[in-house]
């Protein structure tokens, strides 16, 4: 880990970063996460037969609106002028693997925009299938990198 906390200040209370002096550089930030579902809930996904509706594509649509939603969530990020979201949602051997892509041309990073959008995303297919798998487990949500910015690139 490098540098100091910048959302302490000196007296060590929550401030929110200055970023007004920061160049608009375009910055992209990629993460992930996965649900584990049981077999025949993720049968029923996959076959598109949950009562609630057609899991991927709320999932998807949630994950995208998370995203724009951030700053309202998480008390010290700045909102953000999104260029690009894309979310996939890609079924695979004991769950659903969400990945999520955001873009920006700003003045600071887009991570927890994607970051959420994966959280969220995640969290409506918990929503959705409920009912068919209560012990689904949301695991491994995580920056795998990003790009642009004063600090330079970043991979997991």
């Amino acid at each position: 880990m490098t540098g100091k906390l910048t959302h302490i200040d000196e007296d060590g209370a929550a401030r929110m970063v200055d970023v007004s002096a920061k160049a608009e550089t375009k910055r992209e930030a990629v993460a992930e996460g996965r649900i584990l579902i049981a077999a025949a809930a993720l049968d029923a996904i996959r076959a598109g037969a949950v009562k609630k509706g057609d899991v991927l594509a709320v999932a998807r649509v949630a994950g995208i609106m998370a995203a724009k939603k951030t700053a309202d969530l998480i008390p010290l990020c700045h909102p953000l002028p999104i260029s690009s979201v894309t979310l996939d949602l890609d079924i695979e051997e004991g769950g659903i693997r969400a990945t999520a892509r955001v873009v920006t041309t700003y003045t600071t990073g887009i991570e927890m925009e994607a970051m959420t959008a994966v959280s969220v995303a995640l969290l409506t297919v918990y929503d959705m299938a409920k009912a068919l798998d209560r012990g689904m487990r949301i695991e491994g949500v995580r920056l795998l990198s990003k790009t642009g910015g004063k600090s330079g690139d970043w991979t997991a």
